[in-house]
């Protein structure tokens, strides 16, 4: 059964590809028709090539790999942010600098002047060692590295692969990514190129529903591939667990416990009823 269903693709205007002026010869494959001068996606290749990506990222973050989600373009950027959190992952959704990849170390240097600042309680400038200009300075250099920085915070290494809205946009990260030989999952417009991507998702990169259905399915792969590797590590050394993964745990434990709560109460009055089946 697939992770999303063709109404889901269609109500969110996921076969929407660009205009026919607009579009990228190599993308043709994924085409099903033109109508009133914008080019329409096959969405039967469209669930095929979701299917194939989200088990290609369970996997991974199974067996212990991490995903950034990127996308900086207005459409993109709360969903980016907001499905990245969800699962705990790092994204970037303001704007890429360059090597965040291929020269992460010193990006990691930048992320720890971020955590430095962020330790100045910037309304006492009594019990400062600056001066009130100099926090107001500081006070901005911090705004702007949280914008770039925020989300790759607790990123400690360069990531297994990365989900990227709008691969044209984001083209710096999908170079650094293919340089170091990273996957790259995406969705693929009608004006893209998919040799530079491994895992596709013909669709629509514009609208704003699109992106969010589609970035919410990764997410979901990814809450799946973390569920599995929690399932895994039973018996070893137990990592720490999100905050989302103990909500749902509790939450399947809770609804055990109240199935289980007829049979309890049966034993106790004498053992007369039975479980209800339900």
């Amino acid at each position: 059964m697939s992770v999303v269903t063709m109404r889901q693709l269609l109500d969110s205007g996921v076969h929407f590809g660009h205009q026919t002026r607009r579009w990228n010869p190599k993308m043709r494959r994924f085409i099903m028709t033109e109508r009133n001068g914008i080019y329409i996606i096959d969405l039967q290749q469209s669930l095929s090539y979701i299917d194939r990506a989200y088990d290609f990222i369970k996997q991974t973050v199974a067996h212990g790999g991490t995903i950034l989600f990127v996308g900086t373009k207005k459409q993109a950027q709360e969903a980016i942010a907001e499905q990245a959190q969800r699962v705990n992952m790092p994204y970037v959704n303001h704007r890429w600098l360059g090597g965040m990849l291929t020269n992460f170390a010193t990006v990691s240097k930048r992320v720890n002047r971020m955590k430095e600042l962020e330790e100045i309680d910037f309304d006492d400038v009594a019990g400062s060692k600056y001066t009130k200009k100099e926090l107001l300075l500081l006070e901005r250099e911090l705004t702007k590295l949280r914008a770039n920085l925020g989300g790759i915070r607790n990123m400690n290494r360069t990531p297994s692969m990365l989900w990227v809205v709008d691969t044209k946009k984001e083209h710096l990260a999908v170079d650094e990514a293919t340089k170091l030989g990273i996957p790259v999952v995406a969705i693929l417009d009608t004006n893209c190129d998919p040799d530079e991507v491994q895992y596709p998702i013909p669709g629509n990169d514009d609208a704003i529903r699109s992106v969010s259905l589609l970035t919410r399915v990764v997410a979901d792969a990814v809450a799946e591939g973390l569920m599995t590797r929690q399932g895994g590590n039973k018996g070893e050394a137990e990592e720490p667990m999100a905050e989302w993964e103990r909500e749902l745990l509790e939450g399947e434990n809770t609804s055990e416990k109240a199935e289980e709560a007829p049979a309890e109460k049966a034993e106790e009055n004498g053992g007369q009823a039975a479980t209800e089946s339900k």
